[in-house]
């Protein structure tokens, strides 16, 4: 006989429990607490019987557990079981889980923080938390489709915010790119997506023109900061390195007698030193007045392992911001001059010497023009040349400093 709800709603806990039977192998068990029901199919598999759980009433009403029980009687006559149905079903939403594109893009931000200073991996994690994972978080990586990670995409796109667009593209396709590496994925439905995607317009760095030098050295000597930023500013307008390589250096890679500094491809990121950002060794030629400015640098950190020790913890540099928090306290807005501006003060200038680009070039530690002035033999290349470039630019540095704003001339070959 058919199982009723007024059946149920009688049913009252007894000393110890019993069922209550449906039909086809369906029953309520009832247990020996009050509201202790318990929905169970009884079937057969491979000459076995067996116990299937289809949940708890009332939460799941009579009609819900029969539509259940027929569920698990169509596996039954596919000739599967249903208790490993859902056993395997169980662990699949479990692998879904382990696999979905935030636990995946988390897995791969750790792998990555290893190489990245800590405030950086905190702002990649910060874009990915606000522009990837509300929509695709909760998602099996291998599941999303080209589709779906242009439509968010577009939403950042539709900001107006073009640059954090390609920076979240890109790690998106890292990310991809690991679940592929790790299992979890088979396509990265990022590739070619930049074509269906404005790119935003190529933005130099705030710079100086060198008619601004002179106001620029009258400001820095007069600012009151301390006198080792002074030199790690001026040592930017003579190297032309970029701010992160600047504020790394050991003085171990400096020979002042050989008028060399070998900016290696890596350095210790554990403690915040940034080696060359494309990733091989690049040799500076010095000019006499960045030997000198060293000199009292030295006389000053020497006895550190780094040049420009952080006051805090000298094992590491000094802060990201101490250079443009500098420049700001001269009086230079962010859209005026920042320090990696120079390199692109010093390659107009140079240029306007008459230098040929692929000796500046090398100077700045370029690699984006190979392609134009062939791969360089090595990273010394050019170096007799880049020193008479150097001692030009910083006797130029010199006059403009002293008031005598002097044209730009074509430099006299040797």
């Amino acid at each position: 006989m058919a199982l009723t709800d007024t059946a149920i709603r009688k049913a009252r806990p007894g000393e110890k429990p019993y069922k209550l039977a449906d039909e086809k192998g369906l029953f309520l068990l009832v247990g020996i607490k009050p509201g202790a029901l318990y929905w169970r199919l009884k079937y057969r598999f491979a000459g076995k019987e067996k116990l299937l759980a289809l949940g708890v009433y009332p939460e799941v009403p009579l009609k819900v557990a029969r539509q259940k029980r027929d569920d698990a009687r169509r596996l039954l006559d596919a000739g599967k079981d249903p208790s490993e149905t859902r056993r395997a079903e169980k662990i699949a939403r479990k692998v879904a889980a382990d696999a979905s594109f935030e636990i995946v893009a988390r897995e791969w931000h750790e792998k990555k923080r290893g190489e990245w200073l800590d405030t950086y991996a905190a702002k990649v994690l910060t874009s990915l938390e606000q522009d990837l994972f509300p929509a695709l978080g909760h998602r099996p990586v291998s599941e999303i489709s080209a589709a779906e990670m242009l439509a968010v995409l577009r939403k950042v796109e539709a900001r107006g915010a073009l640059e954090t667009l390609k920076r979240v593209r890109q790690r998106a396709g890292d990310i991809f790119l690991y679940a592929i590496a790790t299992g979890r994925a088979e396509n990265n439905p990022v590739t070619g997506l930049h074509k269906a995607l404005k790119v935003a317009s190529v933005e130099h760095r705030a710079a100086l023109y060198p008619t601004g030098l002179r106001e620029f050295f009258i400001r820095l000597d007069a600012v009151r900061i301390t006198l080792m930023v002074k030199n790690a500013i001026r040592l930017l307008a003579l190297t032309f390195l970029r701010p992160g390589e600047l504020r790394g250096a050991s003085w171990s890679e400096i020979d002042l007698q050989a008028g060399v500094w070998v900016v290696p491809a890596e350095r210790d990121r554990s403690r915040g030193l940034v080696g060359m950002k494309m990733k091989e060794a690049h040799t500076v030629a010095l000019s006499t007045q960045a030997v000198d400015l060293l000199k009292e640098l030295h006389e000053m950190t020497g006895q550190r392992d780094l040049v420009f020790p952080n006051r805090n913890d000298p094992r590491r540099p000094m802060s990201d911001g101490t250079i443009n928090t500098a420049l700001r306290a001269m009086g230079y807005a962010g859209d005026e001059v920042t320090g990696a501006g120079f390199r692109t003060t010093a390659t107009g200038a140079l240029l306007e010497l008459g230098w040929r680009p692929e000796v500046i070039d090398r100077q700045l530690a370029h690699r984006e023009r190979k392609e134009v002035f062939g791969a360089y033999s090595h990273q010394a290349e050019y170096l007799a040349e880049r020193r008479k470039m150097m001692q030009q630019w910083a006797d130029y540095l010199d006059q403009v400093g002293r008031g005598n704003v002097i044209p730009l001339h074509g430099h006299t070959a040797a």
